[in-house]
C-alpha cells in the first residue's frame, strides 16, 4: 500500500510532466513507436492476408508462420535487431513490427475467407470484377475480424514497447528501466500504471470501432445506404427471381 501511495506521489509531482523526459512527452512518444509499429505491420501484412482469404491458398502455411512468429520471445528479438541495427529506435521498431504482424495477417484472411461464397458468387454474377469484388464486399463483411486483429496486435505492442527503452531512450518504458536501474520502486509502479492506462484507453477506442464495424453490417438498411446500389443488387441476385 505504501509503495501504490509512493507511486501516487510520484505521478502527482509536477516535475515529472515536464521537459523532454516528462510523462506527457514519454506517453506521446509510446503512442509513436505503437502507431508506427501497427502501421507497418498493417502495410506489410494486410495486403498478403487479403489475398490468401480471396483465394483461399496457403492459409494453412501462413497461419503456422503466424503461430511460429508469436512464439518468439520479443526481448531475444530486440536483442537480434539490437546487434543488427545498433542501439537505437529502429531495432525496437523492428521487433515490435514483427510482434504485430501475425495478429493482422491471421485476422486478415481468415476474416476475408469466412465470406460467404454464396455472397462472392452473386457479387461476381452481377458484374463485379475481382478487385471490385475484394474492396466492394468481402473486405466491408471481413472488417469487424480485421478490425479485431489490429486491436489484439494495437494491445501487444503498446504493452511491450516499453522494452524499447531496453535498447533506445524512448517511450513509458523508460521509467521501468530507470527505476530498476536506481531501486526506484514507485517510479517503476508509476510507469506500469501508465501503460496500463494507455493501453486500456486504446482497446476502448478499437473495441469501439470494432463494434461500429459490426453494426453497420447487423443494419441492412445502413449499409445498404452507405454501399450504393451493388450490394442491394447482390442480395437480390442471393434470393433469387422467385424469392
Amino acid at each position: 500500500m505504501s509503495l501504490l501511495m509512493d507511486a501516487g506521489a510520484w505521478l502527482g509531482d509536477t516535475a515529472n510532466w515536464q521537459g523532454s523526459g516528462g510523462v506527457p512527452t514519454r506517453t506521446l512518444q509510446h503512442l509513436a513507436i505503437t502507431a508506427g509499429s501497427v502501421g507497418a505491420a498493417v502495410a506489410i501484412a494486410l495486403p498478403i492476408g487479403i489475398l490468401i482469404g480471396h483465394t483461399r491458398r496457403g492459409a494453412g502455411a501462413i497461419g503456422a508462420l503466424a503461430v511460429a512468429a508469436r512464439a518468439v520471445p520479443t526481448l531475444g528479438l530486440l536483442t537480434l535487431f539490437g546487434l543488427a541495427y545498433g542501439i537505437g529506435l529502429q531495432a525496437s521498431a523492428a521487433a515490435l513490427v514483427v510482434l504485430a504482424i501475425p495478429s493482422v495477417l491471421t485476422a486478415a484472411y481468415a476474416g476475408v475467407q469466412s465470406v460467404d461464397a454464396a455472397t462472392v458468387s452473386a457479387a461476381k454474377a452481377v458484374g463485379m470484377r475481382p478487385h471490385q469484388v475484394v474492396f466492394r464486399v468481402e473486405l466491408p463483411l471481413a472488417s469487424p475480424v480485421i478490425i479485431g486483429g489490429i486491436r489484439a496486435a494495437t494491445l501487444q505492442v503498446a504493452a511491450t514497447a516499453t522494452l524499447a527503452a531496453y535498447i533506445a531512450d524512448f517511450g513509458l518504458g523508460r521509467y521501468l528501466f530507470a527505476g530498476l536501474k536506481s531501486r526506484d520502486y514507485p517510479q517503476m509502479l508509476a510507469g506500469a500504471l501508465l501503460v496500463a492506462a494507455l493501453a486500456l484507453l486504446l482497446e476502448l477506442a478499437l473495441a469501439a470501432a470494432q463494434r461500429c464495424a459490426a453494426a453497420r453490417l447487423a443494419d441492412p438498411a445502413r449499409s445498404a445506404g452507405s454501399s450504393g446500389p451493388d450490394r442491394t443488387e447482390i442480395r437480390s441476385t442471393q434470393k433469387g427471381p422467385h424469392s
